[in-house]
C-alpha cells in the first residue's frame, strides 16, 4: 500500500463554500443553516440543513444532467477545477477516475416530473431520467471535466460517500488511475422525509444525538469533493475500514458489532492503536438506536482511552449519501493550517446523557486538541459501515 495524499478540496454545504467560513461556523457550533420548511413532509413542517448559497447553472451540453443535486456537485467541482485541468495535462484524462456517493440523487427532479404528468398527462420536455438515476451524478462529473477514466458511482445509503475514499485507494493502488475525484452529494426531496417519517425516525424539533430526549433526525443536504494521489502531502488518508454485518434492513445491531469491525479495521490498516486517534466525528444521528449502538461500539473499541467526540449532524443536518464525505471533509478542516489552535467541533445538545448508554466524552464549548489523528464513522442500512482515519502530512505548516 502506498501513501495517499488529499491534495485539494471543494465544498458546498450548508455551513457555507469556504474553507475558513465552514471551519470557524463548525467550531462556533453555528446551527443557524438549520431552517423549517413546510414543502418536504406531507403531515407538517420539517426542520432541515439547507444550501443556501447561489449554485451555478448546468451547461447546456449537458442539459440532461440538470437537478439541484448536481448543481451543489458542480459547485464544489468548480474548486477543484484548475487542479484537474493540472493533472489532465500530467497524467492523461484517462489516467483520472471519479467515485461518487449519494442516495438521493436528483429525486427532486423526478418528483416534479411526476406531478407534472397528473396534471399534464405527459412528463415535462425537460425531464430526463439522467436528472435522477444514482449514476448520473459521478457520469455528469466526468463529462463536465472530460474525463475517460474509471467512473461510477456508490449508493450505500448513509456510508456512501465514505466508502469511496476505499474504492479510489484501490484504483490508486491497482495503477488504475494517478488522480481519483471523490466525495458525495445530496440533496433535500419529498421521498426521503416522508420515508423516514414512515420509519418514526424525523425528530420534531432540533436533532439532540446522545441525549436521553433524542427523538430521531434532521435532514440536510451538500456536496464534497476531494481529489486523491499517491504521495506526501498535508494531509493524508491513514485508514479506511468497511464492514457489512447485514444485521437488519434499517436497525443497526444492537452491540455495534458492524461498528466495532469497522474501526477496528480502520485503526489495524492505519498502523495504530485507539490511543492515537486524537477526535472521533460520530455518526450521531439521534436515533435511539444509533446512538445505543454507537455509544456501546465506541466503549468497546476504544475502552478507556476514548477520544473527545462530537455529532456535527445537528449543524448541518444528516445528508445521507453525502455525509461521509461532507463530515470527511469536516475533519480534513479540523486538521488543516486554518485550524491553528487545534480547536474541535462541540456537539450541540441538550446535555441529558441517556443513562441506559455508555457516556460518551462529547466535546464542550471552545475545547481544544492536539490534533494529530482523526476518526470519521458513517454507519448504514443494512449494516453497510465505514470508518476514515485522517492525519496530517509532512508538508503541514
Amino acid at each position: 500500500m502506498t501513501q495517499i495524499a488529499i491534495t485539494h478540496m471543494g465544498l458546498c454545504t450548508p455551513l457555507g463554500q469556504e474553507p475558513q467560513q465552514i471551519l470557524a461556523r463548525l467550531l462556533q457550533g453555528d446551527d443557524s443553516a438549520m431552517c423549517w420548511r413546510e414543502d418536504l413532509l406531507f403531515d407538517g413542517p420539517a426542520l432541515v440543513g439547507q444550501v443556501d448559497c447561489p449554485l451555478p447553472q448546468i451547461p447546456a451540453a449537458l442539459a440532461q444532467y440538470d437537478c439541484r443535486n448536481n448543481q451543489m456537485l458542480l459547485s464544489a467541482a468548480g474548486q477543484l477545477a484548475q487542479a484537474v485541468l493540472d493533472a489532465k495535462s500530467r497524467y492523461g484524462s484517462e489516467r483520472i477516475g471519479v467515485v461518487i456517493g449519494t442516495s438521493t440523487s436528483g429525486i427532486a427532479s423526478g418528483e416534479a416530473a411526476l406531478k407534472y404528468r397528473q396534471q399534464h398527462g405527459v412528463f415535462p420536455g425537460a425531464y430526463h431520467y439522467h436528472q435522477q438515476e444514482l449514476g448520473g451524478a459521478s457520469e455528469f462529473l466526468s463529462r463536465h471535466f472530460g474525463l475517460t477514466g474509471p467512473s461510477y458511482t456508490l449508493s450505500t445509503a448513509c456510508s456512501s460517500s465514505a466508502k469511496v475514499f476505499a474504492a479510489a485507494r484501490r484504483l490508486l493502488n491497482a495503477d488504475l488511475c494517478d488522480l481519483v475525484i471523490v466525495g458525495g452529494v445530496d440533496s433535500l426531496c419529498q421521498l426521503t422525509l416522508n420515508g423516514f417519517q414512515a420509519l418514526e425516525s424525523v425528530s420534531s424539533g432540533h436533532c439532540q444525538p446522545f441525549s436521553a430526549n433524542r427523538d430521531g433526525i434532521n435532514i440536510g443536504e451538500g456536496a464534497a469533493l476531494f481529489t486523491l494521489e499517491r504521495g506526501s502531502g498535508s494531509l493524508l488518508l491513514a485508514g479506511v475500514g468497511e464492514s457489512a454485518d447485514a444485521y437488519h434492513i434499517s436497525a443497526p445491531h444492537p452491540e455495534g458489532l458492524g461498528a466495532i469491525a469497522a474501526m477496528t479495521a480502520a485503526l489495524q490498516d492505519a498502523g495504530l492503536t485507539p490511543a492515537d486517534i486524537s477526535y472521533v466525528n460520530l455518526h450521531g444521528t439521534a436515533t435511539p438506536k444509533n446512538d445505543a449502538m454507537e455509544s456501546r461500539a465506541l466503549l468497546a473499541v476504544f475502552g478507556d482511552t476514548l477520544p473527545p467526540c462530537s455529532s456535527t449532524k445537528p449543524l448541518t443536518g444528516h445528508a445521507l449519501g453525502a455525509a461521509g464525505a461532507i463530515e470527511a471533509a469536516f475533519c480534513c478542516l479540523l486538521l488543516s493550517a486554518h485550524n491553528s489552535q487545534n480547536g474541535l467541533p462541540p456537539q450541540l445538545w441538550d446535555g441529558q446523557q441517556d443513562s441506559r448508554d455508555p457516556a460518551l466524552p462529547l466535546v464542550q464549548p471552545g475545547q481544544h486538541g492536539p490534533l494529530e489523528y482523526v476518526m470519521s464513522n458513517s454507519f448504514a442500512f443494512g449494516g453497510s459501515n465505514a470508518s476514515l482515519i485522517f492525519c496530517r502530512g509532512v508538508n503541514h505548516a
